[in-house]
């Protein structure tokens, strides 16, 4: 039994470039409330907030940048080549860590909580946990990924890998071990399959113990009745390498975005579209937009939209390779698809990169429709503010509709937290204006 009542918490370990994050992102577009325990170490780091001083006494002045910030990468030099400076580092953030951790599952409504963190087995936190799921790799591939995507010299990479605890000691101790060898499109489908694992071990715990949310181990094999789930949706559909054209089709139904309050919500079938009234003013008295959540049946629709609205040339592989680190909602109209947004909810930060609106969608409406579903999915994963990247040259009615929604334009100095600066900085695409929202009235992270 973990050790927070009422929630079942998925421990999610794998050594550097393994594919942890993009895991997490998958169980989230599932349902899970989940945590980036690394990138919460990183904020703790920030000016202000409550490892700053600490780290700056500890490790001296050198490791700020120009405008006093620990500069990561100094730090990182240091730490990932001496075991004794980065266990006193370790020592200052992860209390902190720990308490943030335990803030944020306790207020979460949904009941499954997922928590990655790369050193989730040295540490007290793989006592906390329900199970613990472990990403794998091949050396080559680990390899590969760091030199390609986070831009490692083969040395520099070698030495990052060989510094941490070794792979195959997190693996004798996983219950669940996802490989990360394939596709974006077979991850997803191993990851989907040990979901459905989960929940149905979870049924069958809450038909023994009601007041239990505990998967138990039962001493024979359930039928399939027992056992039995919504059927699947393909991950892909049958003409998905059949490139589409024409009018943009509709959409499957997927499944709804608001509140998480219980497991039946989270294990019911994802078949029927969430009507969402069209705030005022309204196109008409009874229109209504459907919010649907990419997933990877409509994988190539979004593309497909990418590609009319901003000239590029996307397949459906490179979205479900977009669903290791965002997520997507799509909204439908009469039948029609009228527009897209991309987001992502990162350490407590909204962050929407694409909000992209057909020439014949009524812009007030539409805008509206999905500024509230990206709003509700951020305050379901607890985002403390959001971040909307807009072009320069948006239409004004677009930005209107934001503004009428409660974000006001800033500039990044403008932004007073600096965790939050921070991350507008580093995100913001060239050529975009920025409409910010602080979503919560509190903090996790709470400055000194």
């Amino acid at each position: 039994m973990g050790h927070w009542a009422n929630k079942y918490v998925i421990g999610l370990t794998g050594n550097i470039a393994m594919g942890k994050s993009a895991v997490r992102k998958i169980l989230e577009n599932f349902g899970a409330y989940t945590i980036d325990a690394d990138g919460l170490a990183h904020q703790t780091m920030s000016p202000g907030a409550p490892a700053y001083l600490p780290v700056v006494e500890t490790f001296g002045r050198w490791v700020l940048d120009r405008e006093g910030r620990v500069d990561r990468s100094k730090l990182g030099a240091v730490v990932f080549s001496h075991p004794e400076a980065l266990a006193r580092l370790e020592a200052i953030t992860h209390p902190v860590v720990g308490q943030g951790i335990d803030t944020l599952v306790s207020r979460a409504r949904q009941p499954i909580i997922v928590i990655e963190a790369i050193k989730l087995l040295e540490g007290n936190l793989a006592a906390q946990v329900d199970t613990i799921w472990v990403v794998d790799a091949t050396p080559e591939l680990q390899l590969q990924r760091l030199v390609e995507k986070r831009g490692m010299s083969p040395l520099e990479a070698r030495k990052r890998i060989e510094g941490q605890n070794a792979q195959r000691d997190k693996l004798t101790r996983a219950n669940v071990v996802i490989t990360n060898n394939g596709s974006p499109q077979d991850l997803w489908a191993q990851v989907e399959s040990e979901w459905h694992k989960l929940l149905n071990a979870l049924k069958l715990a809450r038909k023994t113990d009601t007041q239990s949310m505990r998967p138990v181990t039962p001493t024979a094999a359930p039928t399939p009745t027992e056992m039995a789930l919504p059927p699947l949706r393909p991950t892909a559909a049958p003409e998905a390498t059949k490139p589409r054209t024409g009018t943009l089709p509709s959409l499957p139904p997927v499944h709804k975005t608001g509140p998480l309050p219980s497991l039946e919500d989270v294990t019911r079938p994802k078949s029927e579209p969430i009507k969402t009234p069209t705030p005022p003013p309204q196109p008409t008295p009874a229109a209504t937009v459907d919010i649907r959540r990419g997933m990877p049946r409509n994988a190539e629709l979004i593309a497909q939209v990418l590609n009319q609205m901003l000239g590029k040339h996307l397949t459906r592989m490179d979205v479900m390779t977009a669903f290791g680190e965002k997520s997507y909602m799509l909204a439908e109209m009469n039948g029609k698809i009228m527009g897209v947004t991309g987001f992502q909810v990162e350490n407590l930060i909204t962050r929407v990169d694409e909000f992209l609106l057909l020439p014949e969608a009524p812009i007030d409406a539409i805008a509206r429709a999905l500024i509230q579903a990206v709003e509700d999915a951020s305050k379901e994963l607890q985002s403390e503010v959001g971040f909307i990247y807009l072009p320069l040259n948006a239409p004004a009615q677009i930005v209107q509709a934001f503004t009428s929604s409660g974000y006001e334009r800033m500039e990044i100095d403008a932004i007073k937290v600096p965790a939050w600066r921070d991350a507008a900085q580093e995100s913001q695409p060239p050529n975009t204006q920025i409409m910010a929202k602080k979503l919560r009235p509190d903090r996790v992270l709470k400055p000194l």
